[in-house]
Parts: C-alpha cells; sequence; structure tokens
C-alpha cells in the first residue's frame, strides 16, 4: 500500500461529514474511501455509492478473509468497516484517500496505516453545543438523542490518540484549517 490518507473522526453531530464533503470539493487529489457496513439500506442510499452493503454472513466473511483494513462492531450485530481493496483501488488511481469514520474505526485506521496517515479529531467546544446540534437535526428521538450524547462522551476520551484536533466552532474556519492541514500534509 502507498499514498496518503486523511483520517476524520469525530462524534456524532460534530460536523466531521462536512469537513470531508467540503475538502473533497475543493481537491481532486483526494478520493473517499467508502466503507462497509451490514446494515440494510436506506431508501435514498446506493450500494457502492454511500456505502458497500454486505449481509452479515458477507461482512463476517470479510473479515475471515484479511478483506478489511479495519472494522467495528458499532453497534450490537451492526458492522462497520473499511475494504482493503477499496484502499487499493484509490492509491491504485494516483489519489489521496479521505475516511469519515468513527472514532474506534479512525484509530485503528491510523495504526494501520501509520505515518502516511494524518488523524484528524474532530470536536465541538462543547457536549452542550454538540447536543444542541443534535437536536436541531430532528433526526432521533429522546432516547436515541441520549445515546449519542453518552457515546460522544466516551470518544471524546479518545481525541489524545489523534494527530490533531479540530475544533468545528465556526465552520468557515474550520473549513479553512482543514485545508491547511490537508495541504502541509501532503507537502510532506
Amino acid at each position: 500500500m502507498s499514498g496518503k490518507a486523511f483520517i476524520f473522526s469525530a462524534p456524532s453531530g460534530s460536523g466531521k461529514t462536512t469537513i470531508v464533503r467540503h475538502l473533497l470539493e475543493s481537491n481532486d487529489l483526494l478520493s473517499f474511501s467508502i466503507s462497509a457496513t451490514n446494515r440494510s439500506p436506506r431508501p435514498n442510499e446506493i450500494n457502492g455509492k454511500d456505502y458497500y452493503f454486505f449481509s452479515e454472513d458477507q461482512f463476517k466473511q470479510l473479515i475471515a478473509e484479511d478483506g478489511l483494513v479495519e472494522f467495528e462492531e458499532v453497534y450490537p450485530g451492526r458492522y462497520y468497516g473499511t475494504l482493503r481493496s477499496e484502499v487499493e483501488k484509490i492509491w491504485g488511481q494516483g489519489k489521496h484517500i479521505v475516511f469519515d469514520v468513527d472514532v474506534v474505526g479512525g484509530i485503528k485506521l491510523k495504526k494501520q496505516l501509520g505515518k502516511n496517515a494524518l488523524a484528524v479529531f474532530v470536536r465541538v467546544p462543547s457536549i452542550a453545543q454538540l447536543q444542541s446540534r443534535l437536536t436541531s437535526r430532528g433526526t432521533e428521538n429522546n432516547d436515541e438523542l441520549s445515546k449519542r450524547l453518552g457515546k460522544a462522551e466516551h470518544e471524546l476520551r479518545f481525541e489524545p490518540d489523534f494527530d490533531v484536533t479540530l475544533v468545528n466552532d465556526k465552520l468557515e474556519e474550520t473549513l479553512a484549517q482543514a485545508q491547511h492541514l490537508v495541504q502541509d500534509f501532503l507537502a510532506k
């Protein structure tokens, strides 16, 4: 494996997906790594574009065959991971990979990719602001919101395991900082 990689991880609602989308739109040397999962596609999702969708048995087969760079059982019986073939395909195209993954996946990717990867932890200034963002999305009920906030508090403990922290307070400033991080790492 060769090439560089940018790993963006964050608690849900921190804005990492917005940052990743901006970077991909502004730099044609970057390519998004589509994750694999065993969950069912949502109505608007397309296999091979949003995720690579597998059955639980197929996902476990990928694990057994070392077909994943990393994987995690994020929720009981719900797996997410990075296909080894996806990483090889992107680097084979002469591009650099951008990952949008959960915190545990980010740590595992950094361990696998080492110095070729820049691991960026994205967070908001406070849990109160995170709660406000998650509430304003209107996608979770109170029980789901409580679970996400509990998971976020746990994930914040892993911030020191990342190469750099990007505090997403003012979006335009955060996007500019993210671009500088990418440019500086590519220049090394």
